[in-house]
């Protein structure tokens, strides 16, 4: 598994040269973490590099050629150390994203980057060690955030496009870096912090 010493492989799957180089200069960029990205311009150039190579993370865009098929690729390559990230470059639709990890915005900055990038590569003994004196991701405190508002994990995955698994895998994490188990523990941190207003949440007092 990777660490922030490691070598990290991740493939750009992208049409646009502008999105596909600028996001390449962004993640050579990123701090403690050794990304050696390749640019991939074609699913034909993609389906070459996945037999050749398994990227430890495979960022493309969910329209790339069209339209692109995740879940063939996947049952093609096999490759289960593999993770997706979709590149989210316009308003699409959340079932698309479904199969994937996670997403990124071209509006996400480098600090959210590096983040989902870590949580994706982090096994569980490594995020345990590293969220001792981890505080909340972005995405933690949006899932925090639904949360409090009474949402159920379906209802956060289609907001936030994510998998319930991952919101899942989210909830563990917060429960465990701010040793809260409950709702009402949640709620209570998330007034205090000021991630929610009160009037946003007073129906599910």
């Amino acid at each position: 598994m990777n660490n922030n010493a490691s070598s990290i492989k991740i493939a750009v799957a992208e049409t646009s040269v502008i999105i596909r180089s600028g996001l390449t200069a962004v993640l050579k960029r990123l701090p403690n973490l050794n990304v050696h990205p390749i640019e991939v311009s074609s699913p034909e150039s993609l389906q070459s590099y996945i037999h050749l190579n398994t990227p430890d993370i495979l960022i493309v865009n969910p329209t790339f050629g069209g339209w692109f098929d995740l879940a063939t690729l996947k049952a093609e390559n096999g490759k289960v150390e593999t993770k997706y990230l979709a590149l989210v470059c316009s308003v699409i639709d959340s079932n698309s994203l479904r199969e994937y990890d996670d997403h990124l915005s071209i509006c996400d900055d480098a600090e959210t980057i590096a983040t989902k990038i870590n949580q994706l590569l982090c096994t569980d003994e490594e995020e345990e060690k590293e969220n001792e004196q981890e505080t909340l991701s972005q995405r933690e405190k949006e899932i925090i955030t639904c949360v409090v508002k009474g949402m159920t994990n379906k209802a956060i995955a289609d907001q936030l496009y994510l998998s319930i698994h991952t919101v899942i895998t989210h909830r563990r994490n917060i429960a465990r870096k701010l040793q809260i188990h409950s709702p009402a523990g949640l709620t209570i941190y998330a007034i205090v912090n000021k991630l929610v207003e009160l009037q946003d949440i007073k129906d599910n007092l």
